[in-house]
């Protein structure tokens, strides 16, 4: 369902009448008022040039450095402007840290990275209460997790105690200690790498943590165009560019004026009845051990606004809602073990789903 174009909502309602040359000419006035009425009735709710002109300054900075990955990318702004954290799943060397790394440095907002390794503690990583002598209590040190955006690197490769630390933090922006809750500044973004499951010294992720996560995005191999293009750059010196020539060009109050706008994106019924049955069709699906929860159609229904904003529309669509699907949903199902057995995946299960629920007209 294509949105109607500028063009085609400024046509007349209905032609002329016949003889219309004989009718009395309307006052100039009066004409400028109905087209005053008619701009105002067709105008966007919502102006969208300075986050369009933003998001576009943030691509062009990644873009410095990274080759191709220009649906991650858009993903990964989608998910910036609708407040979510994103899981990345690839194997070794197709620059997952490091495009994290690059979109986190075109923010002026705090940045750490943590490395998980097996013998990471929690407190490593959420911090510690140090015992002060001269005052007789004890004093909270923050611990890395305390940054507006932060990168963790191999997230699957911590143990389950260190794993169950972090969803109270990725969901509630919280962080309890000594009975004490320390609230996360604003924004807070988690992008989180990791290893597919195969991969020796890795685990899979607790259900709830997973579903935390706005989205799970696949990091693919490039093209060979692509590649050619890496290797050329990397040849000619240009693969030494170092990340401080990325330039900031958001602040945390810039990002929190284009959330605002997002948020005031519009929506129709019928799509969010679409975005209902396509999130319902999971817990009644044959291949599915575990269907999707209500959290599933709200990171649905926020990651369309938002992508509709990136790509220059104050309305949601169908079409948003069906690109979003696998993002969404690939880390939220679980396949029945009969399916696994027969090699299929959860992308292929939200395939025939989404083709299955009848699209709003």
């Amino acid at each position: 369902m294509d949105p109607l174009s500028s063009s085609d909502l400024n046509q007349p309602d209905s032609f002329a009448p016949a003889g219309a040359d004989a009718l009395p000419t309307p006052p100039a006035d009066a004409s400028a008022a109905q087209a005053s009425t008619a701009d105002t009735t067709f105008a966007p709710r919502t102006d969208l040039s300075s986050l369009t002109a933003r998001t576009q300054a943030v691509r062009q900075e990644i873009s410095r450095i990274i080759v191709g990955q220009a649906d991650l990318l858009e993903l990964l702004l989608t998910a910036l402007l609708a407040d979510g954290h994103v899981l990345l799943e690839g194997v070794p060397g197709v620059a997952k840290t490091l495009t994290a790394k690059l979109l986190a440095r075109t923010l002026a907002v705090p940045f750490s990275r943590i490395q998980f390794t097996p013998d990471l503690m929690p407190a490593d990583v959420l911090g510690t209460s140090i015992f002060r002598p001269a005052q007789g209590d004890f004093e909270f040190r923050p611990g890395p997790i305390f940054a507006s955006v932060v990168l963790i690197d191999e997230i699957n490769r911590g143990p389950a105690k260190t794993q169950s630390a972090l969803v109270e933090v990725i969901e509630e922006r919280t962080v309890t200690q000594d009975v004490q809750a320390h609230r996360m500044s604003s924004p807070f973004v988690v992008l989180a790498t990791q290893n597919p499951i195969e991969q020796e010294g890795t685990y899979r992720l607790p259900e709830a943590q997973l579903d935390r996560f706005l989205f799970k995005l696949n990091v693919g191999y490039p093209t060979l165009a692509e590649e050619v293009q890496i290797l050329q750059g990397h040849h000619s010196g240009f693969g030494s560019l170092a990340l401080e020539q990325v330039q900031a060009v958001l602040s945390a109050q810039d990002l929190a004026a284009l959330r605002q706008q997002v948020g005031q994106q519009r929506v129709e019924a019928n799509v969010l009845e679409y975005i209902a049955k396509i999130v319902g069709q999971t817990r009644a699906h044959k291949a599915l051990y575990l269907g999707a929860s209500p959290r599933a159609s709200l990171a649905l229904l926020n990651g369309a606004k938002a992508l509709a904003a990136l790509r220059g529309r104050d309305f949601v669509t169908p079409e948003d809602v069906q690109f979003l699907a696998a993002p969404v949903l690939r880390h939220r199902i679980m396949l029945t073990p009969e399916r696994e057995m027969e090699g299929g995946t959860p992308d292929e299960v939200v395939k025939q789903i989404v083709q299955s629920v009848e699209v709003p007209r």
